[in-house]
């Protein structure tokens, strides 16, 4: 997917481009390729992005360390500041009916936006943080074994220490 120079959105009709993304994204691994709906509106001084997404990615359990499949998707949209230098704008500069916080991103003005990095971005964001392969996943099991019973013989040389202290009671 090549990059949107910015320029060219706001002299596109409606000032609007609309992308569609069925492709593998770097350094996100699906079992299909990710497909996309994507939209960016020039508004002036910021770009206004939407997107519509799916992909099946291959997550571990954190419970019970399985693998199994997840429909990532995404519905989700976000505004990009444009300023002359890329950096980020000054509260004169802001309009006063955007939220500061609305405005997270800068571009430059002249310069690209990159349609596949941005979605790749909203993929990672909407990966669960608790994985789960199911709400009920029981984890891994535990075996039988008694407290006292050391498996691990780096313990045993702690073991023969507490045997030579005095029983202390504290009462």
């Amino acid at each position: 997917m090549e990059a949107i120079y910015i320029p060219r959105i706001a002299k596109a009709p409606n000032r609007t481009e609309e992308v569609q993304i069925q492709e593998f994204l770097a350094g996100l691994e699906t079992l299909m390729p990710v497909r996309a709906n994507l939209k960016v509106v020039h508004q002036g001084n910021y770009l206004e992005v939407a997107a519509q997404g799916e992909a099946i990615v291959t997550l571990t359990c954190h419970r019970c360390l399985k693998q199994y499949n997840h429909r990532l998707t995404i519905d989700t949209s976000e505004m990009i500041w444009l300023s002359e230098t890329g950096e980020q704008p000054s509260m004169e500069e802001i309009a006063a009916e955007m939220a500061v916080d609305d405005l997270i991103e800068t571009l430059p003005i002249r310069g690209y936006f990159q349609p596949n990095v941005w979605v790749y971005e909203q993929m990672c964001l909407a990966l669960p943080v608790r994985q789960l392969c199911d709400n009920k996943c029981p984890g891994i099991p535990l075996s039988d074994r008694s407290a006292n019973d050391l498996s691990d013989r780096r313990w045993s040389a702690l073991e023969a220490l507490k045997q030579q202290l005095p029983s202390i009671d504290l009462n």
